[in-house]
């Protein structure tokens, strides 16, 4: 473009030259107008030079037998109907199935403990729990929830559970086996606690590691609250079948969870969650029931602008219980085996009420990015004779007929505990737990635990 301007340029030029000096010299014009002449054949030449390397950068020139191959026509593809999808998923093709796979988890747990166990065993080493989650929105109606656990003993259902979200009312409607809303521990599995073991109270109380778990129903809701406060309201019917808490030997015996939440900011990095609970069913020690009552707290801090390098968060319960308990009852569940059923018969209509109180009260400070520094101290009465999670190894002291039961003996257990765990990634966890635990019957457990935790997979975020 830049040489075919230049060359128009000359030719006004010559052209002005020649209509404003009319009176000049023939020779002299004649003279210019052959230094123009040879300006043009320059330029012309330089474009002739600078299309032939344009056309040899582009296009190469091809060998003699390639040249012949090219200059034969080249036969045109007859166009092929494009093939259709046979599978049609909702206006999709089939090639987005897998949108119809559930998120699959897979989530290792393994704990190692060393020292003396006062009486409550756990193995030198074991892979504690292997858990796969299976979790996926079904619908925009409906959520499903699977966990399964697989141990050293064998395959568990923890949870299965499907729940309806959009349901009139502002109600949400949970149908399955699933955790009861008891206090804050019984609702966590293994890889959300910030302990490598349970309170004392859970172990006593609440069934341990397994808890309140059961089939049932479970029914929540928000309820109206004054600006700034969450208020959740948790109806829950189980068939009452819950080890060393509840027992359902007739359909009937179902038992009953209730659960109030309330939740607060205090300030931008701060909040505070209360809640109290209330459990009922069938005991498992007598013809009676078993009643619970707990409260709980949590105080968190977590400034926004160091979020990942420090926050802190402060947790307790503390519960009560009502245990319906005879000699018959805790002979036919087992927990007492060194006295003959002869020597249970005079008590067979002998009844008692067994009231054990306990709580823990814990703190976990993050004071760098990947980690944290945790203690926890644990109180809890038991019933003298009540078997705990995980088994406590005991005499119980039963009194031969002819003298009176020992009615509402409670035996009382005290331990505290020091945490340091490391966070490799949000993938992986490396926890070291010193503890040492009082027993009521005056043993002393002093040990050392250690986990290790990972992650595989799309894990769905647990209640806050």
């Amino acid at each position: 473009m830049r040489i075919t301007c230049k060359l128009l340029l000359a030719s006004v030029g010559i052209l002005l030259s020649a209509v404003s000096l009319p009176a000049q010299d023939a020779t002299e014009l004649l003279n210019r107008m052959r230094a123009m002449e040879e300006r043009i054949k320059a330029l012309e030449t330089e474009v002739q030079t600078l299309k032939s390397q344009q056309t040899a950068a582009v296009a190469p020139t091809p060998a003699p037998a390639e040249a012949a191959a090219v200059a034969q026509p080249v036969p045109q593809p007859v166009p092929q109907p494009v093939p259709q999808d046979t599978a049609i998923l909702g206006g999709v093709g089939g090639a987005a199935a897998k949108v119809l796979n559930p998120d699959i988890s897979v989530i290792g747990d393994f704990i190692g403990a060393a020292g003396n166990h006062g009486g409550r065993a756990t193995p030198s080493l074991e892979m504690h729990e292997s858990e796969v989650g299976f979790q996926e929105v079904i619908d925009p109606y409906a959520r499903a929830d699977f966990f399964l656990s697989f141990g050293e003993k064998g395959v568990n259902l923890e949870e299965g559970y499907l729940t309806f979200t959009s349901l009139p009312a502002g109600l949400q409607v949970k149908v399955g086996k699933m955790r009861a809303a008891f206090g804050k521990v019984n609702t966590l599995h293994n890889h959300v606690l910030p302990w490598t073991d349970r309170p004392l109270v859970s172990q006593n109380l609440v069934g341990g590691e397994d808890g309140i778990d059961d089939a049932g129903i479970s029914l929540s809701r928000i309820l109206p609250s004054p600006k700034g406060l969450f208020l959740e309201g948790t109806a829950q019917v189980y068939r009452g079948d819950t080890e060393n808490v509840f027992a359902a030997p007739n359909r009937s015996n179902v038992s009953m969870v209730g659960h109030l939440r309330a939740y607060r900011d205090l300030s931008e990095s701060t909040n505070i969650d209360l809640g109290g609970s209330y459990a009922r069913g069938h005991s498992p020690f007598a013809d009676g029931n078993n009643q619970l009552y707990g409260i709980d707290a949590m105080l968190r801090w977590k400034p926004l602008r160091r979020a990942i390098y420090h926050s802190f968060v402060a947790r307790s319960e503390f519960i009560w219980a009502r245990t319906s308990v005879s000699p018959a009852g805790l002979f036919n569940a087992g927990a007492i085996t060194s006295v003959p059923a002869v020597a249970i018969a005079p008590f067979s209509e002998t009844r008692y009420l067994s009231k054990p109180f306990g709580y823990y009260v814990s703190a976990d400070y993050q004071f760098g990015r990947r980690w944290i520094l945790g203690g926890r101290f644990d109180r809890s009465e038991r019933g003298n004779c009540l078997p705990t999670n995980p088994p406590t190894d005991s005499n119980c002291q039963f009194l031969p007929p002819g003298t009176d039961f020992v009615r509402n003996a409670l035996l009382r257990d005290t331990g505290g505990s020091l945490l340091l765990t490391y966070l490799p990634s949000e993938f992986s966890i490396i926890r070291a737990q010193l503890r040492r635990t009082k027993y009521g019957e005056g043993r002393i457990a002093n040990e050392f635990l250690f986990q290790f935790q990972f992650s595989m997979g799309a894990h769905g975020a647990h209640p806050f």
